[in-house]
């Protein structure tokens, strides 16, 4: 839990000390607190916060989205196969029937939008992803891959979640983390690339408990080293430090986290499970913890399966303007880009329709702006 003392405890600690100085010389009164202060200080764990739909990040990250739809099967159009009655098409965003439509009105998920000044990583536990852009690529992803997307100076995109299945359900899960650009790459070319789950690494650990299976998405982890980021991310200079770690622990399993440099800022989110501790600290089920990146982190698991995502990275540290798809450094940098996206539209929309979706039987596949096509052949 936070280090911050309720405001209770803090009294009953004031009094006490007060009593204590009837008992005992003044110098030993200051240096027990001094001890009890530098032992509050080491503890790795800051703070702990829940989590909602949308996770708080820190710096170089901007925020993360964790997805999760029980969605059912699919009709002829890739949609749910039921009634979308009682739902606000267009804006969707309330749990119904274990799922959500978002901005689709056929298909769940984001029609054609803008963005500027940033990044997209979105990772895809479960289910899979359509993806069109105003460059003219496209792909779809899924069931463990990743797209790394740098908007840079402007781009539209759609990101479709086809129901391909229509003899049995299309649960889908995925995390979409906003990574920030520093001020010097905000207006760089657009840029995507796929991180195939066949070119993640999987760092099994075993302890006596049981077993944690570490996939290292961004970063490295002793030995394991994850696909090179985008060109002109944040992340792609390594003394940045930044990581993520997609993270199953087995019931009773330990692991180590190994320590990073003093500075970084590093982030813990438990999303599955209910008996998790770091270093001794209780993590209660969907929460996020704030810890130390300078020292090693030890999670032990309790019973059932946990699931985390890390985030961590060195801060940018440079002033943060959002307004809606764009982020930048001043309101005035904000105000350009809708001027420039109301004048050329990033370049605007070259399929047919805003919520772009592929053949129902086409497998994983990316078509790269210069038409570079990688195929994965494996269907859905």
């Amino acid at each position: 839990m936070s280090n911050k003392i309720p405001r209770r405890n803090l009294l009953s600690r004031l009094t006490l000390g007060i009593s204590s100085l009837f008992l005992l010389p003044f110098t030993s009164f200051s240096n027990t607190s001094k001890k009890e202060e530098e032992m509050e200080k080491e503890h790795p764990v800051n703070k702990i916060k829940a989590l909602g739909f949308q996770w708080e990040t820190a710096d170089p990250f901007l925020f993360c989205v964790h997805h999760e739809d029980k969605y059912p099967k699919g009709n002829d159009e890739m949609g749910p196969d039921a009634s979308l009655d009682g739902r606000h098409i267009g804006q969707d965003f309330v749990i119904k029937d274990g799922w959500r439509m978002y901005h689709g009105a056929k298909v769940p998920g984001f029609p054609g939008h803008p963005h500027r000044g940033f990044e997209t990583i979105t990772v895809v536990r479960e289910g899979m992803v359509d993806h069109s852009d105003s460059l003219g690529a496209s792909g779809r992803y899924g069931n463990g891959d990743v797209q790394w997307m740098t908007a840079g100076k402007g781009v539209q995109h759609c990101e479709m979640f086809p129901l391909l299945h229509q003899d049995k359900e299309n649960p889908l899960e995925l995390f979409q983390i906003w990574l920030n650009l520093p001020k010097k790459n905000k207006m760089v070319e657009p840029h995507f690339k796929m991180l195939w789950r066949d070119s993640i690494p999987k760092q099994i650990i075993t302890s006596d408990g049981g077993k944690t299976e570490i996939e290292v998405i961004v970063g490295d982890l002793g030995t394991d080293l994850a696909p090179s980021p985008a060109p002109d991310s944040w992340a792609y200079d390594k003394s940045n430090e930044v990581a993520i770690w997609n993270i199953k622990m087995d019931a009773n399993a330990e692991w180590v986290v190994p320590k990073a440099s003093e500075g970084i800022n590093r982030t813990v989110y438990y999303y599955e499970g209910d008996d998790l501790s770091i270093s001794g600290q209780t993590i209660p089920h969907y929460h996020a913890a704030e810890v130390a990146s300078d020292q090693e982190l030890k999670i032990k698991n309790g019973q059932g399966v946990s699931k985390l995502l890390i985030l961590q990275g060195k801060p940018i540290e440079e002033p943060v303007v959002q307004h809606g798809p764009f982020v930048m450094n001043t309101k005035q940098e904000i105000q350009q880009a809708f001027d420039d996206y109301q004048r050329t539209r990033f370049g605007g929309w070259p399929w047919p329709r805003p919520d772009q979706v592929h053949d129902r039987l086409v497998g994983r596949f990316a078509i790269h702006a210069d038409k570079r096509k990688d195929i994965q052949g494996e269907k859905f």
